[in-house]
């Protein structure tokens, strides 16, 4: 499969049905999900392995990592209407995917490698950091999108060093957000995140 062909059919996926602003629920677009996964992939960490994709929304990044070839992957989320979509996703695209109605806080597999898009901490400052720790907890190799700014680039460079890991940009792609809240200003907001590559010293 290419990345292209990855890109379309992740796009075709169902999102939120009522997405909530204080769990930030951003459906992942098809091209970054796919750009991460691609990533991943090429670097040897999807194909064979067990993966778990923590906070998996609608579970955009676990079809495609089961799509990619992942022997077992599990997606954790705690609202149980995004995982009833999520499970409908993985039925569509055909692959089997174990899902886990849970904070990623319990989660407690071990597993090769993390995959996810974690809350930016926009409504809640910090609201990443839960996931951050639980994937050092559980894996070695982690890929994961954050906000393209200073800031988080200064922050999580800091907090992965501090729990024993090195944190590696691997790109900085375009996210688009559609209006989904009344706090959105524009038809279609368009930011741009980091995907990185987090390795276990």
């Amino acid at each position: 499969m290419r990345k292209k062909h990855l890109a379309m059919l992740l796009s075709k996926l169902e999102g939120f049905p009522e997405p909530k602003p204080e769990l930030e629920q951003y459906r992942t677009p098809g091209d970054v999900a796919a750009e991460l996964l691609w990533l991943a992939h090429s670097a040897g960490d999807i194909k064979g392995k067990v993966v778990a994709d923590l906070g998996t929304g609608t579970g955009v990044l676990a079809v495609g990592a089961k799509l990619l070839g992942a022997e077992r992957v599990y997606a954790v989320e705690v609202d149980g209407r995004a995982l009833k979509v999520a499970r409908k996703n993985a039925e569509r695209a055909g692959v089997e995917v174990e899902f886990i109605n849970a904070d990623v806080s319990e989660f407690n597999e071990k597993v090769d490698t993390v995959i996810m898009n974690p809350p930016f901490g926009s409504q809640r400052k910090g609201a990443d950091r839960p996931f951050l720790l639980k994937a050092f907890e559980v894996a070695d190799r982690i890929y994961s999108i954050h906000l393209a700014k200073p800031e988080v680039r200064n922050f999580i460079e800091k907090f992965s060093a501090d729990n024993g890991f090195t944190a590696i940009r691997l790109t900085t792609v375009p996210f688009e957000i559609p209006a989904q809240f009344r706090f959105h200003r524009k038809r279609l907001e368009r930011i741009f995140v980091d995907i990185y590559r987090f390795e276990r010293y």
